[in-house]
């Protein structure tokens, strides 16, 4: 079972993309009948090309069962997905030595077998051709013992042709795969690294080879105009439009049609036929273009991307992907207000640029090219500067052009990601342009210069720096003439706003920035999906893996887990507040005024197709809601309107009132009633803001080794809450540490927080008490909170007293001291309850999380959750959970009903009151084990509830891939003073009958 010393294996370590390959061409269904390939195939597993089966091409080799590693394997499927080998997750740096083009001995190899049967209505006399839609990385390819070739290019397709080899009846396919090539060289992708037959693979018989759909609008007209290249005699017809039957290439313009854009997916239905073959056609209609001052204009409207970039992946599939889950990402994408899609960093799935011409999201189409590993050897060897990879390079831009050159939904062609620069990536420019001079070219690489690029891409730079592009004020280049063509470009963001963990912070300054500055066209966010990898824990539980948990050598750990939905596609924080951020119709109210403005950003649709509806509420009890009937506002404007007619409101509490606008009627990616977007205003004046140290109604009194103060039970000797009217109580305790999140223990361009943080000591605070002082008017609790080997800490007094109504206030007075090196994570306080009082209703902002720069998702009202529902399932544990801006919060047990309760037939439950606010934070478990847990199966409840009540905790930022956290989210140690209440309510558990 060994590899045959005469065997050619030299196109492993070639340069060249392949032999024996028909020219690339468009992705198209035909209606003469195909063989499908896709299932099981045998498949055996060789360590490197020392292992690889002598023979195993020939017709009549028998695969081997047991010793001899034979077995079944899915395809299209990876084959690290499917129990043979194990994934490897890097971000930049190779997995191998650097040494282009060769790989390692140790170079996994899978071996495919498929035999088939020809049909008899399979047109075999027209020929045919073998089409495989992505193999990674490198393979070689025998039909009935007959070598038809090789291939590199793991995201793009591959065609041999078979006519002279393909036979009715019995046929064998063997297929050999290499996982690491000379492609791997060019495909250095910031993801799993995963090898097989991983997309879908089929015969096809020959008749139309290949065409080009040209379907330009002019705006001013409103005429289309339209030709279709064909290789070969064909005729076209578009009924729509009134063409039957007619010569393709045409032109054949067409008055008042209806233009392709994202807001409007008008495709018509056409049909190419020749010799009995049909091809469908869905053509759009539209202009890309770049106007004189900078702005990207599609169908004659400036566009603004509100992108996301997307990486295909699955949990259980990799990359590998059916159209469900496809249809499932675009749906998603569509109902949080995302117009365009990066496909980084390679061509997708043909199916999904399909769906996008459906439903419409912008496409920037990005070639299979990553060259990053190079930059850790400063570029040394860099192909794409090489001439010996020129080749490889130009037949990279040619697949994916003449794949997905006839989706209307592509606006840009990208060169690739991270590869530097050189004349490779300019040759490639130049191939596309003199192909398809329809669409713009990106490449943020080429940033400095912008030579032989439309537009001006960044990835990461901070809204200072956007600032400046958007006036036009960035740092020239050295060459003058660069920077006279670089001021005339669009500048685009193609990656930021990292979405790396509990994140992205900052998305609103990002927005108003797009807003304020024509030139600025929008950007994308990174990314759409964690790449966590499905996994089962020895109890059962599933988690998903990222980098290190297969024993890489090299690895970038959870680098790989950055996006807006978790692995399961379940949406995280982060997408609700992108879709707010993201609103197409923005409505601001004025509270002074009594008006609300309803600003329309759309480009080419006004806002009829939304339904308004209003509600009031007085402290999250609704009181009266209605319909708005308002008339439709046109693109790119705005209209002001009164606020509806309100019941009065109580004297006391808050009023708010919530305007929402949703889908007058279904859309295909949403239904009737789905929300695009909203606003809320309070109606009334503030109340006052609760004293900070209410009045006392009852002394303390000393007993022994407690303390009492009204119903509350205080420890005498550490003055620390211990019960309060027997609830058992643990706290609450100054508390500054949480558990870092990515953006703290990550930054390119500073010292991490959360490094900082430690160093301080923050995670490793120790309390003293000073004095415990019972007096008439309450108890006053002095501390001293600081780390060993430091000299800086906090001084703080707990003041405790009690109200009339049985209230317990806390008000918490902190004196930093010594020289303080760094802010702080949180300022708070923490405490524990028993784990009965697991439901949580609170008055405040919610339903989800917020943090200082994110929630803006969030809205007033009055909210309920399990204190496990209040968790974010962060891939890696981290700090998450807050509830912003909190009134007050109940505890409860389940079950648990506190209207109407009385004390004969209630236990007890424990109600948080603000003055006027807090965060509040509620989890089964400590920070110290959300801290300490690296998969969330780690975590287990340990019988108690923590709650965090914070009066301030630092911002989220972008800095795992972005600028530092700014200023003004951080909390810098200050004399500090807030207050907190408790008190017990009674809960009716059971329900009433």
């Amino acid at each position: 079972m060994v590899g045959s010393e005469d065997a050619d294996f030299s196109y492993v370590e070639s340069r060249q993309p392949g032999r024996g390959r028909r020219p690339a061409r468009a992705f198209f269904e035909t209606s003469l009948p195909g063989i499908d390939l896709d299932g099981p195939w045998r498949f055996r597993l060789a360590g490197g090309l020392s292992d690889v089966t002598a023979g195993f091409e020939a017709e009549d080799f028998a695969e081997g069962e047991g010793a001899d590693g034979w077995t079944d394997l899915p395809v299209p499927a990876l084959w690290q997905l499917q129990g043979h080998g194990t994934p490897a997750y890097t971000n930049i740096v190779y997995p191998f030595p650097v040494d282009p083009p060769r790989v390692p001995d140790e170079n996994p190899t899978g071996e495919y077998r498929r035999v088939f049967e020809v049909p008899d209505d399979f047109p075999i006399h027209r020929g045919a051709v073998l089409r495989f839609e992505g193999v990674d990385s490198c393979f070689a390819v025998w039909l009935n013992g007959i070598l038809l070739g090789d291939g590199k290019g793991s995201r793009l397709p591959t065609e041999f042709d078979v006519s002279g080899t393909l036979r009715p009846g019995r046929n064998v396919l063997a297929v050999r795969v290499h996982q690491w090539s000379a492609g791997s060289y060019l495909e250095d992708q910031d993801m799993w690294w995963l090898s097989g037959i991983f997309r879908s693979v089929r015969i096809i018989p020959c008749g139309i080879a290949d065409f080009f759909i040209h379907a330009d609008f002019d705006a001013e007209s409103g005429a289309g105009t339209l030709r279709v290249d064909v290789s070969g005699p064909a005729t076209l017809s578009v009924p729509e439009l009134g063409i039957l039957d007619a010569d393709p290439a045409g032109p054949h313009v067409c008055p008042d049609v209806e233009p392709w854009s994202d807001e409007t997916p008008r495709l018509y239905e056409a049909e190419l036929a020749a010799d009995g073959e049909r091809i469908l056609l869905r053509i759009g209609f539209r202009s890309v273009a770049v106007d004189d001052g900078g702005r990207i204009l599609v169908n004659g409207k400036p566009i603004t991307f509100r992108g996301v970039n997307r990486h295909e992946w699955h949990p259980r599939t990799g990359r590998t992907l059916d159209r469900a889950t496809m249809l499932e990402d675009v749906l998603m994408m569509k109902r949080h207000n995302i117009n365009a899609v990066r496909a980084s960093h390679y061509p997708p799935h043909p199916d999904f640029l399909e769906l996008c011409d459906t439903y419409g999201l912008w496409v920037i189409d990005e070639c299979d090219l990553e060259t990053h590993g190079f930059e850790l050897v400063g570029w040394r060897g860099n192909p794409s500067d090489d001439a010996a990879w020129r080749e490889a390079y130009l037949d990279r831009a040619e697949r994916m052009v003449e794949r997905d050159k006839n989706h209307p939904s592509i606006v840009m062609w990208s060169l690739g990601n991270e590869s530097g620069v050189g004349e490779n990536l300019a040759a490639m420019a130049k191939w596309i342009r003199n192909r398809d001079g329809s669409r713009l070219i990106h490449y943020e690489g080429d940033r400095a210069s912008c030579a032989y690029v439309d537009v001006f891409s960044e990835m990461y730079t901070g809204p200072d720096s956007v600032r400046l592009r958007g006036q036009q004020e960035e740092p020239p280049p050295e060459d003058p003439a660069d920077d006279a063509h670089r001021r005339r470009l669009p500048f685009m963001l193609c990656e930021y706003a990292h979405a790396m963990g509990n994140g992205p912070g900052g998305l609103r300054e990002y927005r108003d920035l797009f807003d304020e500055y024509p030139r600025l066209a929008g950007g994308f966010v990174w990314e759409w999906i964690d790449h966590g990898i499905e996994q089962t824990a020895a109890d059962g539980t599933t988690y998903f893996a990222y980098g290190g948990d297969f024993g890489e050598e090299v690895h970038d750990g959870n680098f790989v887990a950055d996006g807006l939905v978790f692995p399961d596609r379940t949406p995280s924080p982060g997408l609700l507040d992108y879709k707010r951020i993201s609103e197409p119709v923005r409505v601001l109210c004025d509270a002074d005024a009594r008006t609300l403005t309803i600003a329309n950003r759309h480009h080419s649709r006004d806002t009829g197709y939304l339904a308004w509806t209003w509600r009031a509420e007085d402290d999250g009890v609704l009181v009266a809601q209605g319909v708005l009937e308002l008339s439709p506002v046109a693109p790119g404007s705005e209209a002001t309107v009164h606020w509806p007619e309100l019941p009065a409101a109580k004297p006391t509490g808050e009023r708010w009132l919530t305007i929402s606008g949703s889908l007058r009627a279904d859309e295909a990616w949403a239904e009737a009633g789905h929300e695009v977007t909203w606003a809320q205003a309070r109606t009334n004046e503030p109340a006052a803001a609760s004293p900070s140290r209410p009045a006392p109604a009852t002394p303390a009194r000393v007993a022994a080794d407690s303390i009492h103060l009204g119903d509350a039970t205080f420890d005498a000797h550490s003055g620390v809450l211990r019960s309060i009217a027997g609830i058992d109580v643990d706290g609450p305790r100054l508390d500054l540490w949480r558990a870092p999140i990515d953006n703290d223990e990550r930054s390119l361009y500073a010292t991490p927080l959360a490094a900082a943080w430690r160093h301080a000591g923050l995670h490793r605070m120790r309390h003293k008490t000073l004095s415990v002082e019972p007096s008439e008017s309450g108890l006053v609790v002095r501390a001293r909170v600081a780390a060993a080997g430091v000299d800086h800490g906090m001084d703080v007094k707990y003041r405790w007293t009690t109200a009339e109504d049985g209230t317990l206030w806390l008000t918490v007075e902190l004196d930093p001291y010594g020289q303080w090196p760094c802010t702080l994570p949180r300022r708070g306080v923490a405490l524990t309850l028993p784990a009965t009082l697991d439901q949580v209703e609170w008055f405040g902002e919610g339903p989800g999380e917020a943090y200082r720069d994110t929630g803006n998702d969030a809205r007033v009202g009055r909210f309920r959750a399990s204190v496990a529902g209040m968790q974010t399932p962060y891939v890696r544990p981290q700090e998450n959970g807050n509830r912003r801006a909190v009134r007050w919060a109940q505890f409860t047990p389940v079950n648990g009903a506190t209207e109407d309760a009385a004390d004969d037939d209630a236990v007890s439950g424990l109600e948080v009151l603000a003055a006027p606010t807090t965060n509040l934070t509620a989890r089964p478990w400590s920070t110290r084990a959300l801290e300490a847990a690296q998969h969330r199966s780690d975590l287990r409840p340990d019988g108690r509830i923590h709650v965090h009540l914070d009066q301030d905790q630092c911002g989220i930022g972008s800095s795992s891939c972005g600028d530092p956290l700014h200023e003004s989210e951080q909390i810098h140690p200050a004399p500090t003073t807030f207050t907190v209440g408790f008190r017990r309510i009674a809960v009716f558990v059971g329900g009433r009958g």
